[in-house]
């Protein structure tokens, strides 16, 4: 997989809480075709062989939280493609623990 994407939906609902909100976006990245997704705690981390997938997951994730009855979104997306190799976000998270003390 060469396309990694990390994004955060932050559903704008006048309230502090956002988990049901945040488990649609996740049901949704998860749902697109031709991509592996995890989440974490302050986001979702997404895996793709092209950026087209990424963006299809995005535009997903944007629907369901819509679909929700969300006034406002605001997404943080980081996409780094890589076309020198092809190195899965296990992988790069075990080059940097093969370098700590």
């Amino acid at each position: 997989m060469a396309v990694h994407a990390e994004i955060s939906v932050i559903p704008v609902t006048g309230s502090t809480s956002m988990g049901r909100e945040v488990a649609l976006a996740f049901d949704a990245i998860r749902e697109t075709k031709g991509v592996k997704a995890t989440l974490t705690a302050l986001g979702t981390q997404i895996e793709a062989e092209d950026i087209s997938a990424v963006l299809a997951a995005i535009k997903a994730a944007h629907a369901a939280v819509k679909k929700a009855g969300t006034a406002r979104i605001i997404s943080s997306v980081k996409i780094d493609e890589r076309l020198d190799k092809d190195q899965s976000l296990e992988a790069k998270v075990r080059s940097v623990k093969k370098r700590l003390a």
